[in-house]
């Protein structure tokens, strides 16, 4: 008898893919504050124009 044999008599599909289901939502739900954090830090991000380049010079 191997580990997932075992594996598989305590817990069934059905379970187990709740499991993972859940997992996965918690951490979407954890870090999407870092990700919005992100993506507002580079869409608000600001590109050097011309004018920005001249007077560094």
């Amino acid at each position: 008898m191997t580990i997932t044999d075992e594996m598989y008599r305590r817990f069934n599909f059905a379970q187990i893919v709740f499991a993972t289901v859940l997992g996965v939502a918690g951490g979407v739900y954890i870090y999407k504050p870092i990700f919005e954090q992100y993506r507002w830090d580079q869409r608000h991000e600001k590109a050097p124009t011309a004018e920005d380049l001249g007077k560094k010079e």
